[in-house]
Parts: structure tokens; sequence; C-alpha cells
């Protein structure tokens, strides 16, 4: 071996050494530092673990949504699949020692959460949005404030639940069709999966004022493949109250 070669192989053993007994990865030359360790998420300290997430209790009976959601659907929708996600996410606050202090603290570091943790609580919080944004009997159209940012917004009420309309239509997959309130304007988008507009790195931003759940366990068995149609009964059963004073 030659003696500059000699010393460069010298050079690298014992950075590797020193390396390993550091616990840090090893790279190469070519890349000329270490790799620094990946940031972890704030411990605040908090008792018991911090913030956890609850399942709300659903402001009505399973079949109160019928004909436009039907019970089986909703009774399903409620105790099985929400509340694996509230389930689940509070196991990965305490598996992973999540230290929050409330929701908004949670989604402003979703970006640097495990997907189970991300999914989960996305998946926890916009069903309790969800049922809360539906109501059995009440008004079948925005009155009021609302009703003046929608036609300000959007040029009417009927324009505004075309674009809504197309949005949820639109949404590949699974996912979510969402009516923000982004600094006194509002807005129509989408999320995939279980993300919302709180999460820190969301392309859709905003205050969520009301949402449609367009994952197909919301409504198969009623519609199977008819998106279309569960999004036209939808309008009957919103909540325009709850939306107006999301809006303030």
């Amino acid at each position: 071996m030659k003696i500059s070669n000699r010393r460069k192989f010298l050079r690298g053993t014992l950075k590797a050494g020193i390396v390993a007994a550091a616990g840090l990865p090893i790279i190469s030359d070519s890349l000329g530092a270490i790799a620094a360790p990946k940031p972890k998420l704030p411990n605040r300290g908090l008792a018991d673990g911090g913030f956890k997430f609850a399942q709300v209790p659903l402001p009505y009976s399973y079949a109160a949504l019928e004909p436009n959601v039907d019970a089986l659907t909703l009774e399903i929708h409620y105790t099985k699949h929400h509340a694996a996600y509230v389930k689940n996410v509070n196991e990965a606050i305490v598996a992973e020692n999540l230290n929050f202090s409330s929701e908004k603290d949670f989604f402003d570091h979703a970006s640097q959460l495990s997907a189970k943790a991300r999914n989960n609580g996305g998946g926890a919080w916009n069903h309790n949005f969800f049922w809360e944004s539906l109501q059995a009997g009440g008004p079948t159209l925005p009155a009021g404030k609302l009703q003046d940012a929608i036609q300000t917004s959007f040029g009417s009420v009927d324009k505004f639940k075309e674009e809504f309309g197309k949005a949820a239509l639109g949404r590949f997959g699974s996912g979510w069709v969402w009516l923000v309130n982004d600094g006194g304007t509002l807005k129509i988008g989408s999320t995939a999966n279980q993300d919302n507009p709180l999460f820190d790195n969301a392309q859709l931003k905003g205050s969520p004022l009301l949402a449609l759940d367009v994952w197909e366990h919301a409504y198969y068995i009623k519609y199977q493949n008819r998106r279309a149609d569960y999004i036209n009964n939808w309008w009957n059963i919103v909540n325009w109250e709850a939306a107006g004073k999301r809006l303030g």
C-alpha cells in the first residue's frame, strides 16, 4: 500500500471510531460532514403526557340524519372509524411521549409527527368537527354574516355550493373538503386522507368553517360509488348555524 493511501485509510478508520463512539451515523467524506440528528419534538414535561384527544358525544341519534345519511353508516362511522382514530392517536401520544398542550399545539407540529400520530390525530379532530357540522333539521341555507361572506367570496350561495361540490368530486381517493376563513376571505379546498387546514404544512390554510368527509366509509353503504348523490343530499343536513358561529 502506498504511503498516501495508507494515511487516508488510517484517517478514515480513526474518524469512524470517533463517530461510532459518539453514537452518530457514519457518512462518506464526499458529503463533507456528519449528518445531524433529527430534531426532537418539544417535551414540556406536562403531567400525564399532556393533551389527549377525545371523541365528542354525537349530537343526534344514528337515525336522525335519514334519509340523507343512513343510520347504519352513521353508527359504524362514529363507533368504529372515529373511535379508532381517537384510540390510535392517544396510543401514539403515550408511546412517543408527545407532550402537547392543545389541539392547536399538536397540529402546529404536524409535519414532525409520526404517520400514526398525524393521521389518527387528524382523523380524531376532523370527525369531531364533522359531527358538529351536521344537524337533524334546521335552516337549509346560510344566513346573516355567513351568507354575506359567501356571497362576497363566491358571488352567490348557489355558486358556492357548485364550487364546493366540484372540489368534493375532484378529491381523488379519500379525503375532506373544507370551507375556510382565510383572513376574512372564504376559500374552498380539499385535503388528502385525514389532513386538515390546521396542519403546519397544509397547502390549504385558514380557520375551518365547514367540512365534508368524502372517504368511502362515510357513504358507501347507502350510495355505493355515487359520491355525487351523497354530496347533493349532504346539503340537506348542513348545520349552517354552527358554521356561522365559527365565522364569528
